[in-house]
């Protein structure tokens, strides 16, 4: 695809787009496939030559859409809430093709920095003190925007294990850090296997990870 190519495909992609969100209250929200449907339907290798958009999109037409659960629905009720808007679309399409990397201030001053801003808004936002703002020199506080639940907690997690063994290494500085990691316990809820998934990531077994029943006057009633 050139640059004329694209510039076609992509205003017949904001129309497609516009007609799918405009009309999805017309789809079934769940999609009525059986496990496995799409592996009978694609090739069993990667293509080894370049194909014409069109037939791409065909298939996506013809292969995915059956098989999608269709969030943005207004009959969508289960999981989470529909996340997507035309602007965060529309900013999807320019960090696209922007391609910027905020993995340190040089690699990206302006996407660094508009982090940090948009971080400090976030944390006024929620009322949180001066500590956890990232606008003084001398200030321990600031964060990153995490793109998945998953990952925030994992990066949570880890900040936890940190500060614990900093912890446990000033009250026994003959200890090595490995025999300090094995006094470490991560308790979390009983429905909480996002939470057990995650801890798996930097300890091994099940042995150091405490579940916490929760009491029945506490269970979500259905509504």
């Amino acid at each position: 695809m050139d640059h004329a190519e694209f510039r076609i495909k992509a205003k017949e992609m904001v129309d497609y787009i516009a007609d799918y969100l405009e009309n999805i209250r017309d789809r079934r929200v769940y999609p009525g496939v059986q496990p496995g449907y799409l592996h009978k339907l694609l090739p069993k290798e990667a293509p080894i030559n370049s194909e014409k958009w069109d037939n791409i999109f065909k298939d996506v037409e013809e292969h995915i859409m059956p098989g999608l659960v269709h969030w943005q629905s207004p009959h969508m009720h289960a999981y989470f809430p529909a996340l997507t808007s035309y602007p965060s679309i529309m900013g999807d399409m320019l960090s696209s093709a922007l391609n910027v990397l905020c993995f340190t201030w040089a690699s990206s001053p302006a996407g660094t920095e508009l982090e940090t801003i948009a971080m400090n808004w976030l944390g006024k936002l929620l009322g949180l003190p001066d500590c956890f703002l990232n606008e003084k020199n001398e200030s321990p506080g600031g964060g990153v925007i995490q793109t998945t639940a998953s990952e925030a907690t994992l990066v949570s997690l880890l900040a936890a294990r940190t500060r614990a063994l900093m912890e446990l290494a000033q009250l026994n500085p003959d200890v090595q850090s490995a025999e300090l990691l094995g006094h470490l316990i991560c308790y979390c809820s009983d429905p909480g296997s996002l939470l057990r998934g995650e801890s798996r990531t930097y300890r091994s077994g099940e042995n150091e990870i405490h579940r916490i029943r929760r009491e029945p006057k506490h269970e979500r009633r259905p509504t």
